[in-house]
């Protein structure tokens, strides 16, 4: 085996056993450190994979943005240190029922599928069409900004919702 496949190996197994972490938990804050765990592991992935600009993206949308969000969350609407709270969820099983069920189907789907062979190398003009389009004010800015303040918005609810009780 060479370095990258043994790499990719570690990655993996920290990103799986991560993720394994995160919906086994009891409790909130604990999951939500395993999760910024598992996007460590996910940008070590597409560093492997030869993907810098997505293992940047990772660390610094998900890491830095999304799970600091989450912890915020957490924080703001949580009573962490009541014994009272429930921490957990009594129909655990029911979810992981269905988590299996869709693991399952999704395996099947990859298993059963023809993958088509794709080419390797990309076009530079599709990159650039590819920019142009998240950025251009005609094309995919107003959906994303749209969608940003509506999470804002419904985190701003859910912190003024938790504070009235």
């Amino acid at each position: 085996m060479t370095l990258q496949q043994v790499l990719f190996i570690i990655f993996g197994i920290i990103t799986l056993g991560a993720a394994l972490a995160v919906v086994t938990r009891r409790n909130v804050f604990h999951a939500a450190l395993f999760l910024i765990l598992a996007f460590f592991g996910v940008a070590g992935l597409y560093v492997l994979l030869e993907a810098p600009f997505l293992a940047a993206a990772q660390l610094f949308i998900y890491v830095g943005g999304i799970s600091i969000l989450i912890i915020f969350a957490i924080m703001l609407t949580r009573d962490m240190m009541n014994p009272n709270v429930a921490g957990y969820n009594r129909q655990w099983w029911l979810a992981a029922l269905v988590a299996v069920a869709l693991c399952g189907m999704m395996g099947w789907v990859v298993l059963n599928h023809n993958w088509p062979a794709t080419p390797g190398d990309v076009p530079p003009e599709s990159i650039i069409n590819l920019g142009k389009a998240l950025v251009d004010p005609a094309g995919l800015v107003l959906p994303f900004e749209v969608a940003s303040v509506l999470l804002l918005v419904a985190l701003i609810g859910a912190v003024t919702i938790a504070r009235e009780r």
